[in-house]
């Protein structure tokens, strides 16, 4: 019993990897590869990887996004994108305008930080796109989920659309750009079934579900859809009504 209790004053809590720490359980077992690891992200944030990721649809995609945010806008976006795509969103808001920016990672605020720091107008915050409270001086006039849906299980799915939406200000819009569902004829509809087996386990279910499903107050909005690339893509923008 003497020897238990001197072995228990010797132990020491166990260190915890602050690039590990708060996150949830499907971002370190499900996503450590891509945005969790210091050193992988360091070598997937580039703009060539996205394009290829994206199967050279980024810029299109991009524009998609960019061609909804005007000047001095108030905009939040719900992650971190790779690339240049936050760099390029904050400089069309500009100095008479707001960039939120949310990311649960920390390696992932870091990056957005560093491609940030040089516009005052924008802030990086730590938070989970479903429980960001924003801030009370804050309406949005455009709120963003750019790729990320498809990355989090279905429950948080329906977190993230009902809060994203519940912080749209009426007459404004939220925009969710992200995977659908490819043409049976498309060959890329049969490349994403094997990196979905393989490496994106909850992102199959876009294929079969519309984003508007997810919103518990669906009928306070109104909802446009558009697709691309033979279906591999959609744009969905919600607009609160009124």
């Amino acid at each position: 019993m003497a020897q238990n209790n001197i072995m228990a004053q010797n132990s020491t809590p166990e260190t915890v990897d602050p690039y590990y720490e708060d996150l949830p359980a499907y971002m370190t077992d499900v996503y450590d590869w891509a945005y969790v690891d210091p050193k992988k992200v360091r070598f997937l944030d580039h703009k060539l990887v996205v394009r290829i990721l994206l199967f050279f649809n980024d810029q299109r995609l991009m524009r998609t996004y960019l061609d909804e945010v005007e000047e001095g806008m108030r905009v939040w976006q719900v992650a971190h994108v790779y690339g240049d795509l936050v760099k390029r969103v904050a400089e069309k808001v500009g100095p008479q305008g707001i960039f939120h920016l949310t990311d649960i990672t920390p390696i992932q605020i870091e990056h957005a930080e560093r491609k940030l720091s040089d516009k005052p107008w924008c802030k990086v915050i730590r938070s989970d796109a479903a429980d960001f409270p924003g801030e009370k001086s804050v309406d949005y006039d455009v709120i963003c989920s750019f790729f990320l849906l498809h990355e989090v299980p279905d429950d948080k799915k329906h977190q993230i659309v009902d809060h994203m939406l519940e912080k749209l200000p009426k007459g404004k819009k939220a925009i969710f750009i992200d995977y659908a569902n490819p043409a049976k004829w498309h060959p890329v509809r049969y490349i994403l079934k094997i990196i979905n087996h393989l490496l994106e386990p909850f992102a199959e279910v876009l294929w079969k579900k519309e984003i508007s499903q997810y919103a518990t107050k669906a009928e306070q909005f109104v909802w446009e859809k558009k697709t691309f690339f033979g279906g591999v893509y959609q744009c969905v923008i919600a607009k609160h009504k009124g």
